[in-house]
């Protein structure tokens, strides 16, 4: 029972709105469902790091260190404004036909933007030391279950994210979301300025 609570509480966190799902749905809206999956699949190797460091205690050390969380907490910041602001400036701007080599360098792009956006946030890091010093013990099968549900957690984040950038780049809804793509965006980049602002503001 204790793991399907946990395992629900994934659930709500991850389906939650957030930077995120702001970014994967502004890259989704501006380079097609490939793009909005290459950012899901940052998002997910992000949660790796979170897992690692947690399951080795560094995110308490961190969380206990004001200089170092202030650290991460103003890099995150930064860089969800930094993204938000050329978000609203590019608004207008169309998506041209991509050659193979600059496809794959916007690939690598949208991983490492999904990537940052979520290792950056300190809320995660939190997260997951709340979540990790609950099932974490010395014995083995609290090292098991805490292994399992990160793996659980690394799934989640990969799927969910993937299904956002499947479902807003479907027929259904990419007629009527190209007909709003300025206002979408400027809507996204000032999402990402806010979470920021609010980052940085805490």
């Amino acid at each position: 029972m204790e793991f399907l609570s946990l395992a629900a509480l994934g659930i709500l966190i991850v389906i939650s709105p957030g930077a995120d799902f702001v970014l994967v749905l502004k890259n989704s809206l501006n380079q097609g469902r490939q793009a909005g999956i290459w950012t899901a699949a940052g998002v997910s190797a992000a949660i790796c790091v979170h897992i690692g460091y947690s399951m080795l205690g560094i995110s308490y050390l961190i969380s206990q260190n004001e200089v170092l969380f202030n650290l991460v907490r103003y890099c995150g910041a930064a860089y969800l404004i930094y993204i938000g602001v050329k978000s609203i400036i590019t608004a207008k701007a169309d998506v041209g036909s991509l050659t193979e080599s600059h496809k794959n360098q916007s690939n690598r792009q949208h991983f490492i933007q999904g990537f940052l956006c979520n290792v950056l946030n300190p809320k995660t890091m939190l997260f997951f030391l709340s979540i990790f010093s609950q099932v974490i013990a010395l014995d083995t099968g609290s090292s098991h279950m805490a292994l399992m549900y990160g793996i659980y957690m690394i799934a989640l984040h990969g799927l969910w994210f993937s299904i956002v950038a499947v479902v807003f780049t479907s027929p259904v809804f990419q007629k009527q979301l190209l007909k709003m793509k300025k206002k979408l965006n400027q809507a996204c980049g000032v999402g990402l300025v806010s979470f920021g602002v609010m980052l940085a503001a805490k």
